[in-house]
């Protein structure tokens, strides 16, 4: 089993996608381990997309990833990385394919909806950024 997170962005939240972005997870066998709902501040915003501090888009993402409340998901299944970002689509949703969350519910790609770590390094980084030991269970 392999475990992944997810954030539903502050857009996915706007737009009441939230349960619809936890079943699309489910149906392809993702077990949630742990969920909460967070606004982060533009400083934990800062740390958690760290990776990209040099990127020029960092400003704009963290300004956004700060402006409203998220929802962050420790999830675990069979090929768990994988699986998410497959349903979550493209970055780009007009690069997405069809039935995709992001093809479905993104308006561009810098407020596509939804995160989903890329690598088992950067979920293990990301799920202890936002839950300690005793949030999770598997």
């Amino acid at each position: 089993m392999e475990k992944t997170l997810s954030i539903v962005k502050p857009d996915g939240v706007r737009k009441n996608v939230i349960g619809e972005v936890l079943s699309r997870f489910e149906k392809k066998g993702m077990k949630i381990s742990a969920i909460k709902m967070i606004h982060m501040t533009k400083k934990q915003a800062e740390g958690f997309y760290y990776v990209h501090k040099e990127r020029p888009f960092f400003s704009d993402l963290t300004d956004f990833m700060s402006s409203g409340p998220c929802v962050v998901m420790a999830l675990i299944g069979e090929n768990a990385i994988k699986t998410v970002r497959e349903t979550m689509g493209a970055t780009n949703p007009e690069d997405a394919a069809a039935g995709t969350i992001r093809k479905d519910f993104a308006d561009n790609v810098e407020q596509n909806i939804v995160h989903g770590s890329d690598s088992p390094e950067s979920a293990d980084y990301e799920i202890s950024y936002f839950f300690n030991q005793l949030e999770i269970k598997e």
